[in-house]
């Protein structure tokens, strides 16, 4: 017998918490908690989750959420659902369940969305022909895995030129912040905002997530302080067992001869996951692969394995997701 959740409350939070545990492609966007965050956000997200159970067992789990730009016209072009991290799937979920549950996504959300993607940190491979027959297409995405159950090897496997940048920034003075103070993280967040305005060009959350995020359990905030004052950072979410992922990280590289905050930042984040039993560390997306992507470079360095699981993407609306994608090229090239 199959059953279809389509509201946070028909769903059973033990089974649900039981299958983020035994599934493999679990990710903390997939979780309960993460559904309490987007949804304490209602400026920032409109989230949702779908399940669907068989014989009584969930089996299959989407969390997900509806965003857009803040101005009026770009909402018109901007109406997106993502699913970070792809669903949370049973290793023996039948075809017929996730269909069901990947056809009441499409039809609950395809006329509020101009395009529906989920960003695959697991391998889906198993099920591409259900994706694909259900209308989402399978689109080539890199990501880099860290692995970090092991700290010596870990640490062997960052690059040469990597580990000179940490260690010229430790020489000279930067000292990390694992537990920061409000006030700091605001330091970080006024890092952050420059380089989505100047380099990133994308739109960023508003003050208003991280200072959520900071107060919840499920934050985790890395900065990189020099001569008093915050010059970098990573903010992460840690899924017990599974992964660290690292969701943001900036720095002002370049300000100061001999120090990276960035990588520094990032590294702070490999050893905490390194130090505290997480076996991968998670970097969240490199791009492309037939596409130049300078961020896929820095984040190489580091010595993880480059996978590729790639998203699913289904369009509903093509006439606004081409003017969209039109948009977005020309606003980088400013």
């Amino acid at each position: 017998m199959m059953m279809l959740y389509r509201s946070y409350k028909e769903i059973d939070t033990l089974q649900w918490n039981e299958l983020v545990q035994k599934s493999d492609t679990a990710t903390w966007f997939q979780t309960p908690e993460a559904y309490a965050l987007f949804a304490s956000l209602p400026d920032e997200f409109k989230p949702f989750v779908y399940g669907v159970s068989e014989n009584g067992q969930l089996s299959g789990i989407i969390v997900g959420y509806i965003t857009q730009e803040k101005n009026r016209l770009k909402q018109f072009f901007t109406r997106r659902v993502i699913i970070i991290g792809g669903p949370l799937l049973d290793t023996e979920i039948s075809s017929e369940a996730l269909s069901v549950l990947l056809q009441i996504v499409r039809s609950e959300l395809s006329k509020q969305a101009i395009y529906i993607e989920t960003r695959n940190f697991n391998d889906y491979s198993r099920w591409k022909d259900i994706f694909r027959a259900q209308g989402f297409s399978y689109q080539p995405h890199l990501n880099f895995h860290i692995h970090t159950a092991n700290i010596e090897e870990m640490e062997r496997n960052i690059g040469k030129n990597r580990k000179r940048d940490i260690k010229t920034t430790i020489r000279d003075g930067v000292v990390p912040v694992m537990q920061p103070t409000m006030e700091q993280v605001g330091e970080f967040y006024s890092i952050l905002r420059n380089l989505y305005k100047t380099k990133v060009k994308t739109p960023l959350l508003s003050w208003n997530f991280f200072e959520h995020l900071y107060k919840t359990s499920d934050g985790h905030f890395f900065l990189t302080e020099y001569r008093g004052r915050i010059i970098g950072g990573t903010v992460c979410v840690c899924l017990e067992n599974k992964a660290v992922y690292e969701w943001f990280v900036c720095g002002e590289d370049g300000l100061y001869e001999h120090i990276f905050p960035s990588s520094y930042a990032t590294y702070l984040g490999i050893r905490y996951a390194a130090e505290n039993d997480y076996p991968i560390f998670d970097m969240m997306g490199a791009g492309k692969p037939d596409e130049a992507y300078g961020v896929r470079d820095f984040k190489a360095r580091f010595g993880g394995e480059q996978v590729e699981h790639g998203r699913f993407l289904c369009v509903c609306q093509s006439l606004l997701y081409n003017i969209g994608k039109i948009g977005v090229k020309l606003l980088k090239k400013k």
